[in-house]
């Protein structure tokens, strides 16, 4: 009976912080998401939340070309004037930010118009470096709109003034396993911000953006 008991009252207090969290970073970027790129308000730089050109089993990432096609509608649109292409560059082989800086040139995005940040472990390494590396205060982040409001909730607790761009969504099918982990992710969040006072895994020198490449 008192194993029933705890596990019962483990399942309410995870729906709970579930529940709780996706609440508060959904309210915080009440207002400042946008999938209409002309409505989009001006930033001079866009922070472009990486991800891995292909799944494990060799299928191309949806997440991947949906979210690199809207950082080239902002360039193309001139709602901002550069990138920070920010992912995961933690093994040799492995370079999320160099495959979609690649993607971008591909699309007509000039080369110089993009900044790579290796150190993009997780959203909130992409966030706070944007600030603390690249000296960033006002951006928009490129990603889909779950993702853009986590960010949006890290970025004004950092102080940085951030709208998001939403790429267009994934269908269920191919986003199930991702929307999933976001659930969890939001809580992680929310404890890294508000009590573990999480920080990146590297900081580094400082990123001139529009004056060195």
């Amino acid at each position: 009976m008192k194993l029933k008991v705890i596990v019962f009252s483990g399942l309410v207090l995870s729906a709970a912080a579930i529940i709780g969290s996706s609440s508060v970073i959904k309210e915080s970027a009440e207002g400042r998401t946008y999938s209409d790129v002309s409505l989009v308000p001006y930033r001079k730089v866009g922070i472009l939340m990486g991800c891995s050109r292909h799944l494990s089993g060799g299928k191309n990432n949806l997440f991947f070309s949906t979210r690199t096609d809207a950082a080239a509608k902002l360039i193309k649109a001139h709602r901002v004037d550069y990138l920070i292409v920010s992912g995961d560059n933690h093994v040799a082989g492995y370079d999320e930010a160099t495959d979609m800086k690649n993607e971008l040139v591909e699309a007509g995005v000039p080369a110089d118009r993009i900044y790579c940040d290796y150190a993009g472990f997780r959203t909130l390494d992409s966030v706070v470096r944007a600030k603390e590396v690249f000296g960033q205060d006002r951006v928009t982040i490129i990603s889909q709109e779950f993702h853009n409001q986590r960010a949006i909730y890290i970025a004004r607790h950092e102080g940085i003034d951030a709208v998001g761009f939403n790429a267009r969504d994934v269908d269920t099918y191919n986003s199930l396993r991702t929307r999933v982990r976001e659930q969890f992710a939001r809580v992680k969040t929310v404890l890294d911000v508000c009590l573990l006072k999480t920080r990146p895994k590297f900081t580094g020198p400082h990123v001139r953006v529009g004056q060195n490449g």
